[in-house]
């Protein structure tokens, strides 16, 4: 399965990494490069993560990588990323629900 990200998991992703960075810029890499390497994980095992607990619903699930939430939709062709949380933040799920416009590539 092909992999897109949405607009607003891209700019959530870059969020982090800024926010990571102003304390340690090669901690916010190194944590950039996790996240990417679990997302690539689902072209393989697309299924990898669990339900979305708060919207249970099969094709929206998440992975976590660290105190972060990668939430995801399974498509029939295509996963999309739809945006990332860290866990200690409450889940707006109308933001997931309405993920829609993907990332230009």
């Amino acid at each position: 399965m092909k992999i897109r990200w949405t607009v607003q998991a891209v700019e959530k992703l870059e969020y982090f990494v800024d926010f990571i960075a102003k304390d340690n810029p090669k901690a916010a890499l190194k944590w950039a490069k996790k996240i990417q390497r679990s997302v690539e994980k689902l072209e393989r095992f697309p299924a990898l993560g669990r339900k979305v607990p708060e919207i249970n619903r099969f094709e929206i699930r998440e992975l976590i990588e660290g105190e972060y939430r990668i939430i995801y939709r399974l498509g029939i062709d295509l996963i999309y990323i739809l945006t990332i949380y860290h866990s200690k933040q409450i889940l707006k799920k109308e933001e997931i629900l309405r993920a829609k416009n993907l990332r230009k590539n």
